[in-house]
């Protein structure tokens, strides 16, 4: 069987990735399993200038998810490239680093260092609902996708995967501009807008009122998102949102994902990601399916 995939000119062993903000920078869970099993490590959010990120408290646990409003709390690019990226580089994974800014010329300085890097590809943020500043004006429209992408794409000679927010009317059109703008991917879903109040309290649970719902509660819109975008772009599809075993991710597969990315289910179970890549494995076993890739968009509409 092959498990390989190439996506958006990144070379992975599997099409099983870890979703931003969900795995750190992956020293923690190197203590779990060995991290070269991965097929890459999306690294947690990272900006020019370190981020205090918002007051807490920022997570609490909903039916079948969690809403979380970290706001993108990291160290800052350069902490990354002198301690975070030499340790990933002890792996046999591809590094993607997960970029976000707030305003065009960050995202645009930040990828001028990135690409001098040792590292495989740039997921470009646009999608945090959290961020009050930026990542959600950019991610709300086509325009605004369009906008920051190609000025990225300018400087980045890096494979380029777009990360898309689902608090859309049409995801297909912003997945468009993707596309238009000249990326390499896309990746899709990012977590769904939501709140939870305190019915004693009567006030929200979290600091900032509201936050990105994840895990396996927005697992259909994700995969029907997926399905939609795959129908409207060429560029290859990292598909997320509530996967947390193998059978998951063949879903997701399925509908057009060409690989998949684990996100909170790697909260409910650091050996999610491995167990991910076995259940796809013996999903091929039991279909006789000799490579992976041939899954890809093979689901059959009613």
């Amino acid at each position: 069987m092959n498990t390989k995939i190439n996506f958006a000119g990144i070379e992975m062993k599997n099409p099983v990735t870890v979703a931003s903000g969900t795995f750190g920078y992956g020293r923690e869970y190197s203590q779990f399993f060995d991290l070269s099993k991965l097929g890459a490590v999306i690294t947690k959010g990272t900006s020019l200038k370190p981020r205090s990120g918002n007051k807490p408290p920022r997570v609490c646990e909903t039916s079948s998810g969690m809403l979380n409003s970290i706001g993108l709390q990291n160290p800052g690019v350069e902490f990354f490239a002198k301690y975070d990226l030499p340790f990933l580089r002890k792996y046999d994974t591809a590094i993607i680093v997960n970029a976000c800014g707030s305003t065009i010329d960050e995202y645009v300085e930040l990828c001028k260092i990135l690409n001098t890097l040792d590292i495989d590809g740039v997921e470009l943020n646009l999608s945090c609902p959290n961020v009050k500043a930026g990542c959600m004006a950019f991610g709300n429209t086509y325009e605004g996708v369009k906008q920051v992408t190609s000025e990225v794409r300018k400087v980045l000679d890096k494979p380029l995967i777009v990360k898309l927010t689902p608090n859309v009317t049409d995801i297909a059109s912003i997945a468009k501009a993707v596309e238009d703008a000249g990326a390499d991917g896309v990746s899709l879903i990012n977590t769904l807008l939501g709140m939870k109040i305190d019915i004693d309290k009567k006030k929200p649970i979290l600091a900032n009122n509201t936050g990105g719902l994840s895990g396996p509660a927005i697992k259909p819109v994700a995969v029907r998102m997926v399905y939609q975008v795959a129908q409207a772009v060429n560029i290859p599809i990292l598909g997320m949102g509530g996967i947390v075993n193998g059978e998951d991710a063949i879903e997701f597969m399925l509908a057009g994902a060409n690989a998949i990315s684990i996100g909170a289910g790697n909260f409910i179970d650091p050996y999610t990601s491995i167990n991910t890549i076995d259940g796809i494995e013996k999903y091929m076993k039991k279909y006789n399916i000799k490579d992976v890739n041939e899954i890809v968009g093979k689901v059959e509409m009613n």
